[in-house]
């Protein structure tokens, strides 16, 4: 095998393994500040959800410049344009109603997104089973949200950071197994003379 067919045999999702890992970092960092802050306001409540939407809207923009899949091109910039959209909201509604609306239609897009990238890429992607969960986890954190408003934002956010702690634990391993998979793809088999 030359050096040229082994890099043939690098995956096709090489380079998406960076925004996963920062992607996971968010939502875990974001699942924490839901944890440690005891009695969270209405301030709290919409300024953390306002910079994780945005947070999330730069990675789908960096995801989708990375991804050579031209299938997922178009779903992550509706994503990325939703997310910033919905984290403009949240800094502006400053209310548990404003901030759980744009939570849920944020998460809910993003959510579909994720099953499409499943349904259209099973069996080709290792990180399609990844996106499974990851697109029901956002699908159903989307649709409980608006029976939790009238708890509050302690509550809201501990809904959403169960949600972000599940989903980055997930993008964690997804981003070590799509990184180790890239090494061994790019070392490859030695050559044979």
């Amino acid at each position: 095998m030359t050096s040229a067919s082994a890099s043939s045999t690098v995956p096709a999702h090489r380079p998406v393994w960076q925004p996963l890992l920062v992607r996971a970092v968010i939502a875990l960092a974001f699942g924490a500040v839901t944890v440690f802050w005891a009695s969270p306001s209405v301030q709290v409540l919409a300024v953390s959800s306002g910079l994780y939407l945005l947070a999330n809207a730069a990675v789908f923009v960096w995801q989708r410049k990375v991804d050579p899949t031209p299938k997922t091109r178009l779903p992550l910039l509706i994503a990325a344009v939703v997310s910033a959209l919905a984290g403009v909201v949240a800094f502006v509604s400053m209310s548990d109603a404003g901030t759980t609306a744009a939570l849920s239609v944020a998460l809910g897009v993003t959510g579909v997104v994720e099953l499409l990238f499943w349904f259209w890429l099973r069996g080709a992607s290792p990180l399609a089973r990844d996106w499974i969960v990851s697109g029901f986890v956002g699908v159903g954190t989307a649709a409980a949200l608006p029976f939790f408003t009238y708890l509050g934002a302690h509550a809201l956010l501990g809904v959403t950071g169960g949600a972000a702690i599940i989903s980055g634990v997930l993008w964690i391993l997804s981003g070590l197994s799509a990184r180790h998979d890239v090494r061994i793809g790019a070392t490859g088999p030695k050559a044979v003379n």
